[in-house]
């Protein structure tokens, strides 16, 4: 029996309250989304549920949705746009349930892909006069009457209270990002000050150096010929020192610069902006497909951010070695360390889940090893090209 079905209004709202515990343990908006969608469909007992966020072009920035596999999500093709019964909910904000979907004079078809959906609910995530995104849910799990919808008003009570609460999440888990890129700016201004006064005494020592030399020629061509030489070995290390800045300070173009150096580059910058000591090694990294280099360094960066931000780690290294004709990625830190099984259970695995999909979607593996107060350790294996 899923978590939606009887019980009655105590089982119902022991439900919501699950479900409003899940989305509070998620930080990043991908998995604060995921975890609504998720809640909702469990809570409503439905087969199919979404959740749009709109964007500013008359589409969605977003659209996650449980319920169908990856393979028919492939084949329905691009992200909806916002019209029909989609855009009415998110122009009136105002929740929608219906006995047949298709019959409503706004239903405008779908895609030839798209599973067949007919009585169905949605409503608005809104906070305050913003709205936020739209839940859908579609069949409901249970017998209906002819021509009635299987979703009840019972069903519109608790997802309008799992709604206002996805807002808050929503709200917050934006507002984390929106934190990290603040942090992450702040990193690049302070790099961008060092630059400044490094090449600064570096440029401001060559030209000392230059008007030494200057001097010596006349009347010790020696003296001057070592202060030249000087002006050289001052010249490289200004050239290194912009060099080093540059790359540090210049966005990671995983297609421009390959998956080692966007690894040592982000991993440079981690290691500055926190406590932990950060750590980067590759050896024998042969060449990879595109997908697969992209794979590689959304897990890294996913793990690095449990490292960092949960597992309070104070050293985490990062290696990329040649497995075979392919590449092992490993992240190792001496942080709190988890109960794999026990978030398993507890559903706070969307993360997990997120890298095992990464792993599974080009050919590859995933593991992590982890014990409560002993570390974490996530390692990621992909084939040959």
């Amino acid at each position: 029996m899923t978590k939606g079905r009887g019980g009655g209004a105590g089982a119902g709202l022991a439900n919501v309250s699950g479900a409003l515990l899940a989305m509070s343990r998620h930080l990043e908006v991908r998995d604060v989304l995921k975890t609504i969608v998720v809640s909702a469909r469990e809570l409503l007992d439905a087969e199919y549920a979404a959740l749009g966020v709109p964007d500013d072009h008359g589409g969605f920035a977003q659209f996650v949705v449980d319920g169908v596999s990856e393979e028919q999500w492939k084949a329905i093709g691009p992200l909806p746009r916002q019209h029909g019964i989609l855009a009415a909910m998110l122009r009136d904000a105002t929740p929608q349930r219906l006995a047949d979907v298709r019959r409503d004079p706004r239903f405008e078809g779908w895609p030839d892909a798209h599973p067949e959906m007919s009585d169905f609910i949605g409503l608005p995530i809104a906070d305050d006069d913003e709205v936020l995104g739209a839940l859908f849910l579609a069949n409901k799990r249970c017998p209906k009457p002819s021509g009635s919808c299987g979703f009840t008003v019972k069903d519109e009570e608790l997802l309008g209270i799992l709604a206002q609460h996805a807002a808050i999440a929503l709200t917050n888990a934006r507002l984390y990002e929106r934190s990290r890129e603040l942090t992450i700016a702040g990193e690049r201004a302070r790099l961008a000050h060092e630059l400044h006064d490094a090449v600064s005494q570096k440029l401001f020592s060559l030209r000392l150096t230059a008007q030494a030399a200057a001097a010596l020629v006349d009347r010790d061509p020696a003296r001057a010929k070592g202060e030249l030489q000087q002006i050289a070995a001052l010249a490289a290390e200004a050239a290194d020192e912009l060099r080093s800045a540059v790359v540090e300070l210049r966005p990671a173009a995983l297609d421009e610069d390959g998956l080692v150096a966007t690894l040592r580059t982000q991993i440079r910058v981690l290691d500055r902006a926190h406590s932990a000591r950060v750590t980067f090694a590759a050896r024998g990294v042969r060449a990879l497909p595109a997908a697969q280099d992209e794979a590689l360094l959304r897990v890294a960066q996913e793990a690095l951010h449990n490292a960092l931000r949960h597992a309070d780690a104070e050293r985490v290294e990062v290696t990329l070695s040649r497995h075979g004709q392919g590449v092992l990625l490993r992240v190792a830190d001496d942080g709190g360390g988890f109960d794999p099984s026990a978030v398993r259970r507890a559903g706070r695995h969307l993360g997990l889940v997120s890298m095992r999909d990464r792993a599974s979607g080009v050919g590859g593996r995933l593991t992590v090893e982890s014990e409560p107060g002993k570390g974490t350790v996530i390692e990621m294996e992909v084939p040959g090209g």
